[in-house]
C-alpha cells in the first residue's frame, strides 16, 4: 500500500532538485550504480502506508547503518555488465549485435565476476546479519543455485578464457539466462540503496522512526530539522488525538515555512522507512500526506490565488469524508484573499478540521486574532515562532513555543531599508 500524496507536495517539500538546487533525495543519494538511483527515486515518488513494510524496509537499513557496511560490489563492473546487457545477442534479422568482440569479453568476464560477488556477498557478507534481508537471501541462493547458472561457478573470477567459451557464455548470459541476470542486478541495486541511506544516515546522525502501535494518530518528533540546513535548530512537537490541530503563528521570516517543510519532510520520509533528520520520533501510519506551502495561481484553467486555495481545500476534504487518515499542511490559509474573508474562511476550515480526529493537520496564519475564536476547541494547539527585538532590528529564534504571538515587524524591515526615504528622495528629484 503506498501513501496517498501528489505533485503540489512533492514541490513544496523540494524532493527532487530544480533550478539547479539539490532535493532532499541528493541527501539520500549515495548510490553506487545507475540502477540504485532509479530505485531510490522510485521510493521517492513511492512512500509506503503500509506497517510492515515500513517496518521491514527501516530495520534493514538500520542494521546496515549498524554495521557500517561498505557497497561491496565493484562500480566499473555493473556499469560493464550493465552496458553489455543492454544489447540483444541478436537482431531480429538473425544478425550479431552491436557489441564488438572486446566488449563482449569484457561482458562475460564482468558477468562471471558479479555472481561470485553476489554468492560471497549472501552467503558470507554482512547480508547474512541483517535479518530483515533473509527472505531476499535465501530467493538470490536458490537463483545462483539454479542449473543453467552452474558453469560460471566453474570459472574463476578474471581467468583467461577461450574464444569458443566467450561465445558459449555470452549465449549463456545474453541469451538463455539473461532473466536472471536481470534479477541479480534488481537485487544488487536494492542493496545499493539500503547501503547508501545507511551511510547517509550515519555521516548526518539521522534517526529511525518508531512506528506508533497504539491506538490513535500520532506525531511526537524531538529535535527535527531541515536536512538541507548546515546549522539547523531543531524542534519538538507532539500531534494526537488531544492535539490533532496545531495553529502556528509567526511574523515574517520567523521561521515558520522552514519548520513546516521540516516536520512534513520527517513525516513523509518516515513512511519510506528511512531515516529522518531528528533527535527522535514517534508516528502514525497515515493514509495520505498533504501540504500547501508554494501554491501557484491555476492559469491553465483561469484561477486566481485564492480559488487555487479554495479547490486545494476542497480536494482535502474529499479525502477526508472518504474516511481516510491524512497529514495535512496549509501554510498562510486563505493569503489569497482578502483580511475579513480570511479570517472568517481560516477560523471555518480550522474548526470543521479539528472535528476529523483520525487526521492531524497544522495550519500557519498571520491572523493571530482568528486564535481568540479558535482557543474555545479542545481539541486545537497554538504555537508560535517568536522574535525578538534588538534595538530597530529583529532577531528570529527559529524556536517553537507554545502560545499564540502577535508579533509585527513589517514596517520596521520597510524602515530598515530606508525604502521610504528612497521612493521621497526620488519625488523631490522628480
Amino acid at each position: 500500500m503506498l501513501l496517498q500524496t501528489d505533485d503540489q507536495t512533492m514541490e513544496d517539500l523540494r524532493l527532487f532538485a530544480r533550478r539547479e538546487q539539490p532535493g532532499i533525495y541528493d541527501i539520500y543519494n549515495n548510490t553506487f550504480t545507475r540502477g540504485g538511483e532509479a530505485v531510490l527515486e522510485e521510493m521517492f515518488r513511492n512512500p509506503l502506508s503500509d506497517r510492515e513494510q515500513i517496518i521491514a524496509r527501516s530495520s534493514v537499513i538500520a542494521a546496515f547503518a549498524k554495521l557500517g557496511t561498505t557497497f561491496p560490489f565493484r562500480p566499473v563492473l555493473l556499469d560493464n555488465i550493465e552496458k553489455y546487457l543492454s544489447q540483444s545477442a541478436q537482431h531480429r534479422d538473425g544478425q550479431r549485435g552491436t557489441l564488438g568482440e572486446k566488449e563482449i569479453a569484457a561482458g562475460v568476464m564482468a558477468a562471471i565476476e558479479l555472481l561470485h560477488a553476489v554468492r560471497d556477498f549472501v552467503e558470507k557478507g554482512d547480508a547474512v546479519k541483517v535479518e530483515g534481508l533473509s527472505q531476499q537471501r535465501k530467493n538470490m541462493t536458490l537463483l545462483l543455485q539454479d542449473e543453467g547458472l552452474q558453469p560460471v561457478f566453474n570459472e574463476k573470477p578474471g581467468a583467461k578464457l577461450s574464444y569458443a567459451a566467450i561465445t558459449a557464455y555470452d549465449i549463456l548470459v545474453r541469451v538463455r539466462e539473461r532473466k536472471k541476470f536481470i534479477d541479480v542486478l534488481h537485487f544488487i541495486y536494492l542493496v545499493d540503496v539500503y547501503i547508501s541511506v545507511a551511510t547517509m544516515a550515519n555521516k548526518h546522525q539521522f534517526i529511525f522512526p518508531v512506528v506508533h502501535t497504539g491506538p490513535g494518530r500520532v506525531i511526537n518528533v524531538q529535535g527535527v530539522f531541515h536536512p538541507a540546513l548546515k546549522a539547523p535548530i531543531g524542534n519538538d512537537i507532539r500531534m494526537d488525538g488531544q492535539r490533532s490541530v496545531v495553529f502556528l503563528t509567526g511574523a515574517n521570516m520567523a521561521g515558520k515555512s522552514t519548520f513546516l517543510r521540516s516536520l512534513s519532510i520527517a513525516v513523509y520520509i518516515a513512511h519510506m522507512g528511512f531515516p529522518v533528520a531528528a533527535k527522535a520520533m514517534e508516528f502514525s501510519i497515515m493514509d495520505g500526506l498533504y501540504t500547501t506551502i508554494n501554491l501557484p495561481d491555476n492559469l491553465g484553467i483561469g484561477a486566481s490565488h485564492f480559488y487555487a486555495e479554495v479547490l486545494r481545500v476542497k480536494r482535502i476534504a474529499v479525502e477526508l469524508n472518504a474516511g481516510r487518515s491524512i497529514f495535512v499542511v496549509f501554510d498562510e490559509l486563505f493569503r489569497g484573499t482578502n483580511v475579513k474573508d480570511a479570517h472568517e474562511g481560516t477560523v471555518e476550515i480550522t474548526r470543521a478540521f479539528a472535528r476529523k480526529s483520525n487526521s492531524l493537520f497544522i495550519i500557519s496564519s498571520h491572523i493571530v486574532e482568528a486564535a481568540n475564536t479558535l482557543k474555545q476547541q479542545p481539541t486545537i494547539g497554538f504555537y508560535y515562532l517568536p522574535t525578538r527585538m534588538n534595538g530597530n532590528t529583529p532577531e528570529y529564534t527559529y524556536t517553537l513555543q507554545e502560545g499564540v504571538t502577535d508579533d509585527r515587524h513589517g514596517m520596521i524591515i520597510i524602515r530598515n531599508e530606508n525604502i521610504l526615504d528612497i521612493l521621497a528622495a526620488g519625488k523631490k528629484n522628480g
